[in-house]
């Protein structure tokens, strides 16, 4: 009798554990089943992701300098004294904003009196040579005058022309009033130098400009190239600019100019990017921070970083095969420039990638 009772014990906990076995690999398969599901993607779902394709580019390399604002050289104008004298009445300071023909200072120049004096003795001239020369003319149609006196009336006119002529050029250049000789500027921009004031006196001879007026409309950023970075910039190199007044606000251009002199002081070459200044916001002397970026002469696979996924310090991709298959794909960055990352290994060109969603598929997947 109790050996009945320890079968049937025996037949009754094998059952159960069978059940449990059966219900296990129920779960088990209905697990399978759902992780399937979990993994599959749809036509539609593939439809809804953005797909880029990885294209192949020469390799950037980021390059920061500095460099600093200077004017366009030839929007800029040196003035320096044509007459000698004495200034009075300045009427621009240093930074102040100029139109063309407007006067700068007055100078009271002895030498100026002496221009306005041979201007009006010419003018005189010219008028009594002209009558003396029509004169012998009619008495040498007339034959009461030699053909002599007739050249000599002739000539005396022309040289009389030509020195008023001289003198009304001169007068032209160094243009004066009552008030004395008139320093004008000859184009519109900023008084970015001055090196006059009031009761300064002034030689024709000296080599110093009294003011320097310059447009900055446009401006150049002379940019401080070392010598480790010289072989890896190049003309056409894009470029952008910030400066300490303007953080937020970035300026930008090419290099148009490298300058072949090498400072032998501070190891450097200059680099000059000419830009277009709104607002005549950069002046001469500020500060720049340069980013340039510089082909490397490597060709390499491009993506836009949108793509990446960054799981325990490495980087991956899903890579699309096919209709409605994806895949992880791990991939080694070169170098990162901006919103696009140069890859080394993982992806070729024309492979095709997602870039959205994809931080959900790569969960989804690695799973």
């Amino acid at each position: 009798m109790l050996l009945n009772k320890y079968k049937i014990t025996t037949i009754v906990l094998a059952l159960f554990v069978a059940g449990i076995a059966l219900q296990g690999c129920h779960r088990t398969e209905n697990a399978d089943d759902q992780k399937d599901e979990k993994f599959q993607v749809t036509d539609s779902l593939l439809n809804s992701l953005l797909i880029d394709t990885v294209k192949e580019a020469s390799a950037l390399s980021q390059i920061n300098l500095t460099g600093s604002i200077a004017p366009d050289e030839s929007k800029m104008v040196k003035i320096f004294p044509m007459v000698s004298g004495v200034a009075q009445n300045i009427h621009v300071q240093l930074g102040d904003v100029v139109s063309k023909g407007q006067t700068l200072a007055v100078m009271r120049s002895s030498e100026m009196a002496g221009f306005t004096k041979d201007y009006i003795s010419s003018e005189a001239d010219v008028r009594s040579t002209k009558r003396a020369f029509e004169s012998t003319q009619d008495l040498y149609k007339s034959g009461l005058a030699s053909q002599k006196d007739f050249e000599q009336a002739q000539s005396d006119y022309q040289k009389a022309v030509a020195e008023s002529k001289r003198a009304g050029a001169v007068i032209n250049i160094n243009q004066s009033n009552s008030q004395g000789y008139l320093i004008k500027s000859p184009i519109s921009g900023f008084v970015i130098e001055k090196n006059l004031t009031d009761n300064t006196q002034v030689r024709a001879d000296n080599s110093q400009n009294l003011f320097t007026i310059a447009d900055l409309s446009d401006v150049y950023v002379l940019i401080n190239i070392y010598e480790s970075d010289i072989a890896s910039v190049q003309i056409g190199d894009p470029v952008k600019i910030t400066t300490l007044s303007y953080p937020d606000k970035i300026f930008e251009g090419k290099i148009d100019k490298i300058y072949d002199m090498l400072d032998p002081d501070n190891k450097i070459v200059k680099a000059r990017v000419k830009i277009f200044n709104p607002g005549n916001k950069l002046k001469p002397g500020m500060f720049a921070n340069v980013t340039i970026k510089a082909k490397s002469g490597e060709t390499l696979p491009v993506i836009n970083t949108r793509a990446l996924i960054f799981d325990n310090d490495k980087n991956y991709v899903i890579v699309v095969d096919g209709k409605a298959h994806v895949r992880i794909q791990e991939v080694d960055i070169a170098k990162r420039v901006e919103d696009r990352a140069y890859i080394r290994t993982g992806v070729k060109p024309g492979d095709r990638i997602v870039a959205s969603r994809q931080v959900y598929l790569f969960e989804s997947l690695k799973d």
